[in-house]
């Protein structure tokens, strides 16, 4: 068996323990308050993510080709799961998880693995056509849009944004030709209007006034962001130290998920929220190098796909975070907490793991 890429795999392990880390430290105090014990979400996190380095490791010794069998099958699972999600009741007024009672999950988190196989695949088959509307846009823009049509009824606007992102970046790279980009970009103002139309506008004016203004209403809709923006600037550039937080005691709601960069951000300072970016950096870096050395045009751009969105996630949750973008409410990769959404992500680590070692048998 060839060796995989060990510089990914050690980036993907250090983000995954300084994720643990973080959580633990992030978690204890809401964790103690709400369920009677420190340890409630370092427990189930640490055992989904043992579960998912081993099916990483696992994933990354099978042949990638054999996905491409399944490409059709996964994603018509995915959009069937997007739509049982309605036979479920709203969490918070969203309809984004499927409970089975011992787990819940978001389909969401398995379409976007669907939605970049799909692209890989067709991108693979249609590489020598895909400067055409034909082949380059018309096969991605419907099942895009089926995708986003569902998550906008849940709603899941941070979903729909990092599909988007994910399928820009995956055509770009696919090659297709930059006049098209205008048809796509004729779409999204197309979703703009019907949003207008249906009423969601309301919404979407809270998010904008919310994020122009941080401060107007800091006992209702911004509350989790001024405290998101106090626990930052109170942590300067060396923090207050690990485990020396004082905004997750209570004051910052469920610091364990979306606010968790927050925490680093108070506790680690500038120097501990530049160490995270840079872990993403490297990790996108590295994660394109396979890309680049992958046997084939499917592997590639799996590669591209798998390893983007991590990258364009953590973008987000950090423009949130920071109050750079409105809130959307989207997870930061490896350190938020969330088992099935780790795992999964650790399993497609395993996929572009299993890019690098096809890659090392053609150089035999």
């Amino acid at each position: 068996m060839p060796h995989m890429d060990a510089t990914f795999l050690i980036i993907v392990l250090m983000l995954l323990t300084f994720g643990l880390i973080m959580l633990f430290s992030a978690s204890y105090a809401y964790a103690l308050y709400q369920y009677g014990s420190s340890f409630h979400y370092i427990q189930r996190q640490a055992l989904f993510a043992a579960a998912g380095v081993v099916g990483m490791l696992f994933i990354s010794c099978i042949d990638y080709h054999v996905l491409q069998k399944f490409v059709f099958w996964i994603f018509a699972g995915g959009i069937g799961l997007l739509i049982l999600v309605f036979a479920f009741p709203p969490v918070k007024g969203a309809r984004r998880w499927i409970n089975l009672g011992f787990f819940s999950f978001q389909p969401s988190e398995i379409v976007k693995f669907a939605l970049i196989l799909l692209f890989a695949y067709l991108i693979s088959i249609n590489y020598e056509k895909m400067g055409t509307f034909r082949y380059g846009i018309l096969p991605f823009v419907i099942p895009l849009g089926l995708v986003c049509g569902l998550m906008f009824f849940e709603p899941h606007i941070s979903g729909i944004a990092l599909m988007i992102s994910i399928a820009l970046v995956m055509m770009f790279v696919g090659g297709v030709k930059y006049r098209y980009y205008i048809g796509i970009l004729v779409l999204a103002v197309a979703g703009v209007l019907l949003i207008i139309t249906f009423g969601g506008i309301e919404y979407v004016e809270a998010r904008l006034k919310s994020w122009l203004d941080p401060f107007s209403d800091p006992q209702g809709d911004t509350f989790q962001t001024v405290q998101s923006l106090l626990a930052i600037g109170s942590g300067g550039f060396t923090g207050l130290g690990l485990g020396n937080s004082r905004q997750k005691y209570l004051y910052l709601p469920e610091p364990q998920n979306d606010f968790i960069f927050s925490i680093v951000c108070e506790e680690l300072g500038f120097i501990g929220a530049m160490a995270v970016i840079i872990l993403f950096i490297l990790f996108v870096v590295r994660g394109f190098i396979i890309a680049s050395r992958a046997p084939d045009k499917f592997g590639a751009m799996l590669a591209v796909g798998l390893t983007i969105q991590i990258g364009i996630q953590a973008v987000l949750n950090i423009a949130v975070v920071t109050n750079a973008v409105p809130n959307t409410g989207i997870s930061l990769p490896f350190f938020s907490y969330g088992g099935t959404a780790l795992m999964m992500q650790l399993f497609q680590m395993g996929i572009v793991l299993s890019v690098s070692r096809r890659s090392a048998i053609m150089k035999q």
